[in-house]
This record gives C-alpha cells, structure tokens and sequence, in this order.
C-alpha cells in the first residue's frame, strides 16, 4: 500500500495527461474536480496544452522565418528545437536541411527588388560554402545533391541550366510544405503522453518477444531433429569403427607371430569402412591384391561424397488441397500456402525438389489452367492481407525454377493478375515484394519480357524508382533488375525514348546510391538504352559524361571499367534507330536452366500455430496424405552457361539471386 502511495500522484498525473492529450474535456473535468474533492495530489508532469501552444509558436517562428529569408532566426531555432538525433540520424531531416540552406543561400536571388545587395549575398554564399564543407558533406556521395557543390562557385547560379529549377515559382512553395509537414510530425512525436508511450513500447516488447521465442522454439525443434538424425549416425560409425580397429589389432598381433593376412579378409574389412554404397561396386571391381588398393579406396572414402539418396516426399491429395484453398477459412488458407512453399523451399535440391515442383504441376496446384470463377489463383486478391502475401510468396517460389516459370508462363492472366496487384498492392511491403520478385524472373522469358513491355510496366517500375530510400533493398533490386531486362529489348529502348530525360535522372541518380548490389543494374540499362540515337543526344544535353565521371573516380576497377564500357556508347555515333528489331527474332526461351531459392522467400512469417494446431508438413501429412504417385521426372536440360566477365555492363536477362551466385542468364 505504501509503494501504492508513493506513486499516486505521478500516476493521476500520467491518466490527467492522456484525457488532456486525447481530448476528452468532460472527463478530464470530472476526473480532477474528483481528485480534488479525494485530496488527491496531481502531479504537474503534463502540461499538455502549454506544450502544444509553446510547439505552436515555434512551428510559426520557424515557418516566418523561412518566408522572410531569416537565415539566423531560423537555423538557431532549427538547432534548439529539432533533436540532434533527428538532424544528424533521420535521412529525411538531412535532405531537407540541405535544401533549406539552398532556399536561403538563393533568397535574395529570388526575392529581392532590384540587384541584390553584394555583401549580404556573399554573406550567405559563404554561409552555404561552410555547410557544404562540414555537415553537408555526408551528402557529397548523393548523386540528388552533388549538382549543387557547384552552387557557390556559379557566378549566376539563375541563368544555369542545372539549377533552373530552383528559380522556379513552385519549388520553393513545395519546400514549404514539405517543411511544414516535418515540423508537425516531430512536434507531435514529442508531445506523445507517457502513458501511451509506455504501453506501446510495452506491448510491442512483448509481442515480438514472443514471436521470437515461438520461432527460436521451432528452429530448436528442427535443429535438435537434424542434430539427433547426425549423431545416431556418428554413433554407428564409431561402434563400427571401434570393431574393425579392433580387428586390425588382432590382425597386426598375428603378423607378428608369421601369419598371413589374406586379400579376402582385407577386402572384408575395407567393406566395412566404406559407404553402403560403394560396397557392392568394391566387393566385385576391386582387386586387393594389388600393394596401395586398400589404402587409396580409404582415402578416396574419407574424401567429400555426394549426399546420399534422399527419399521423396509423400504424395498429397491435390483435390481435397484446392478445395480446402478455395473455400476453407482464411487461415487454413494461409497454413496450407506456407506449407506448400515450405515443401518447396526446404525440399533437397534435385530429384525430390523436382518432383515436389512436377507435383504441384501436373495438378494444376494454382488453377492456371482453369475455366472456373473461384480458383486458386484468386487468392492474389483475397481481402485478408496474410492470405495474399503468401499467395504471392507461393507464386515467387515457384517462379525461381525454370519448369515453375514455364508453368506459370503457359497462361498470360497470370501476368495480367500479378501486373495488377503489383500497381494496387500498397498496404504489404512483403507482398508487393514477392510479385516483384515473381515478375522480374517472369522477365527471363522472351514472350513475357514482351507482354511486359507493351503493358507499360517500364512506365510504372520508373515512377517507383524516382525516390529509391523509400524501397526495401529486394524491391530496389529487384525492381532495377526487372528494368535492365526489359531495357535489353529493342521494344523496352523504344519506351524509354518516349521518357528519355525522366530515364536517365533515375538511372544517374541509381548510380550513387549506398545500395551497390543495383550497380550491375543500372550500368546495363545505361549502355543498353544508349544505343537509341535519341538518348545518347538528351544523355549528353544533360551533361551524362560528367556525371558518369565523377564515378570512375570513386569505383573499383570492375566498376570503371563498366562505365568506361558506357562512355564509350554515349559518345558513339551509330545510327540503330532502323535495325533495332533483330534482337526479337532470337528464340522463345532466352534464360539459361538455373534454378535458386533465395531465403527471403521465408523471412518474417506473419503466422504462427497456436497450441495443438497443425502447420508445415506435418498440417500436409496429417490432413491431406494422397496415394503414393511421386516419379521423378528427368530435367529440362537448359542452355549454356552464359559467362559474364564482369568487365562490361549486362547484356542478356538476369535475376538476382542467379547473378549474384555468379551465374548470369
């Protein structure tokens, strides 16, 4: 009761905070004139409305001062008011400090009635120079901002091409805005009462420590079976190898007293040592009569072996699956989509994965081939966010193998659907993430590289690259991937001539981003679009060598030598505008038969089994066990290896799970 006491007061002030902060003026009433009345102390920790009055003031300070070109007033707010965590860790506060030192270095360029007065524009050139040589010069690797260290060195920085936008009538409007927006977002974050503060961070705490350990609990479950699985087997070895040591002893004992070890009771033994699997071939190819056979097939054995057979997987009722898909609850739905990408993804790679993958085929596992109004397929739109995300990482599982994608490929609605979800799709980063994947690997495939293009995909993947730190790592990737694959196609150069200038800002501007795994990317989407004569005329208008310069000097030699490679297109002086059609005239299939399950394919799974119930292939197994029908099928043999030396840019299809083991389509 004590302890209760000694915290009263702080705690009535924590509830006396929140009504005030939540608005709730009646009950805020109440609840002190009752304090009152109790003689309950409150404890003055909130202050609500002061504090928003006193955020007020200063979001209009600093806005005035912004309007008035009051540079002092307004950073010496900006500093006391803004958190330096805010200034020097938030990307988005950067960026917009820097164009805001731009705003009032130009002010009087822009505002001033008659020729600005000289000193006082020096005054905040040189102001400008010393934020671009200290706290600006983290940006100085930015391709969005490094136009603008050249700002201080231009005589008149208004008749410059390069900076024409910053004389505009709206730009500074825009800024504005944007200022305005941030201001009420951190004033905002500050004035949150401590007692939603301390639930959120409370309940989050929990529940994701709980996500944790229920994973930790499954991937101990898992390890600790593959662990058992391996010692069993390290035990069986050593009893088997403590016999025949034992054995050698008497053998070597014997020699000893004159007697002959004979071939037949060598050869039993070095059976003993070896595989299983080897022994038949040794029992009757091998002659042990001859000096060093013994001791080379042991060394041969304890050298690195081919895994051994792996048994297939059961067989499953496919009718009695899509049924429960279609119309079963929606987290069956999503169990029984975790499932099936699981067998897929943890299935060992070879005869088993690819008779999981001949499986879910020649049942037609996604309806692709089906006339019906509900299909499996459907779930791409279903209104439960859990369902359509593993629909999505189904289809992209099933997209990174060759034979998934020839399925896929045999019917375009499926194009068409993941096309529209990808446009829509705007509430699940994980879902928009895994269509992506799906069609950038779609992209590998010369008909659908078409279909793509003349949808105007081109259009869209641009639009999303314009502000690129606001994508996930796999999105950008992916999505830069998607666009050099369709840039290869004469038709996909096309498109990008009718938007050149927009094309090549985002390229230039993909070129310095601190994602480098883009880099191969963007530099065969360059060199790719630069043989349309009408590009390489806007690329060098914009000052495209210069830029690609500043680069060379910055990258590493494979990177240099790519731009170089890049250079050289932009200065050449071909004229392909006519003949650009012959690329289209190759064969269907332009991917090589290279097949990779990449691990984001199951990271951050949103759903996990409550006590007693079922999931994985146990959930497979237990509900939905079909007759035995499992054959292996011989593989589609694929083309030959493309080799990519590395030193120029990209020009046939990849993926990125393909390119970065090394092997290129």
């Amino acid at each position: 009761m004590g302890d209760i006491l000694a915290h009263e007061s702080e705690l009535l002030g924590l509830v006396k905070e929140y009504l005030d902060f939540a608005e709730f003026e009646d009950t805020l009433k109440t609840f002190s004139k009752e304090c009152k009345v109790k003689g309950k102390p409150l404890c003055k920790t909130a202050g609500g409305s002061l504090r928003d009055s006193k955020s007020l003031i200063i979001q209009k300070d600093l806005v005035a001062a912004f309007d008035g070109g009051d540079q002092k007033v307004f950073f010496d707010l900006w500093e006391e008011h803004v958190p330096s965590s805010v200034r020097d860790g938030d990307s988005l506060a950067q960026r917009l400090e820097f164009y805001l030192h731009i705003h009032f270095a130009i002010y009087l360029l822009k505002y001033s009635v008659g020729r600005p007065d000289k000193q006082e524009l020096d005054e905040r050139i040189s102001y400008f120079k010393n934020y671009l040589e200290t706290k600006g010069a983290a940006l100085s690797q930015t391709t969005e901002f490094l136009p603008f260290y050249a700002l201080p060195f231009v005589p008149n920085p208004m008749v410059h091409p390069s900076f024409k936008e910053l004389f505009q009538d709206s730009w500074t409007p825009e800024l504005k805005l944007k200022l305005e927006k941030f201001l009420a977002l951190i004033f905002k974050a500050n004035n949150t009462p401590k007692l939603l503060t301390i639930y959120k961070e409370n309940g989050q705490n929990n529940k994701e420590m709980l996500q944790q350990l229920h994973q930790q609990l499954v991937e101990a479950e898992r390890r600790s079976m593959t662990y058992l699985k391996r010692y069993n087997k390290i035990q069986a070895d050593y009893h088997n190898l403590i016999g025949v040591t034992a054995e050698l002893v008497d053998s070597l004992e014997a020699t000893v007293s004159g007697k002959m070890i004979t071939p037949e009771y060598l050869q039993s033994v070095c059976i003993r040592l070896f595989s299983n699997q080897m022994r038949q071939s040794l029992a009757h190819s091998v002659d042990f009569t001859r000096p060093g056979t013994a001791s080379t097939m042991l060394r041969a054995s304890l050298a690195p072996v081919k895994l051994k057979d792996v048994p297939l997987l059961p067989s499953l009722d496919y009718e009695k699956l899509k049924k429960d898909l279609i119309w079963g609850s929606d987290r069956l739905k999503a169990f029984l989509l975790q499932a099936l990408r699981w067998r897929l993804t943890t299935s060992h790679p070879g005869e088993q994965r690819e008779t999981v993958l001949q499986a879910y085929i020649s049942n037609d596992l996604l309806d692709c081939h089906s006339h019906n109004q509900r299909s499996v397929l459907q779930l791409l739109h279903s209104k439960s966010e859990v369902v359509r995300q593993y629909m999505a990482r189904l289809v992209n599982a099933l997209a990174s193998l060759a034979e998934g994608r020839l399925y896929l490929a045999q019917n375009t609605k499926v194009l068409r659907m993941l096309e529209g979800r990808l446009k829509e799709e705007d509430k699940d980063v994980i879902t928009r993430e895994n269509i992506l994947g799906a069609l950038q690997k779609f992209s590998l495939r010369r008909p659908l590289q078409t279909a793509m293009i003349r949808d105007g995909l081109i259009f869209w993947l641009i639009d999303i690259l314009k502000d690129p730190d606001c994508l996930s790592d796999y999105t950008l990737e992916y999505a830069v991937a998607l666009l050099m694959n369709l840039c290869l196609r004469s038709a996909g150069k096309n498109m990008c001539a009718k938007v050149a200038g927009l094309v090549l800002k985002v390229l230039s501007d993909l070129l310095g981003h601190e994602n480098h795994e883009i880099q191969p990317y963007v530099n065969g989407a360059l060199y790719s679009i630069l043989s349309i004569p009408s590009i390489r005329e806007e690329a060098r208008a914009m000052g495209m060598e210069d830029i690609l310069r500043c680069f060379i000097k910055e990258g590493n030699a494979e990177m240099i030598r790519q731009i170089e490679f890049i250079i050289k297109q932009l200065n050449s002086e071909e004229l392909l505008d006519g003949v650009l059609e012959s690329d289209d005239d190759e064969d269907d299939d332009d991917e090589e038969d290279h097949d990779t399950m990449e691990a984001d394919l199951d990271k951050d799974e949103l759903i996990q089994p409550q006590l007693g119930e079922l999931s994985g292939e146990k959930l497979l197994t237990t509900e939905y066990l079909g007759i035995m029908t499992n054959t292996g099928k011989a593989r589609r043999r694929g083309l030959a290896s493309v080799q990519w030396s590395g030193d120029e840019p990209l020009r046939r299809p990849v993926t990125p799970s393909g390119h970065r083991t090394g092997c290129p389509v």
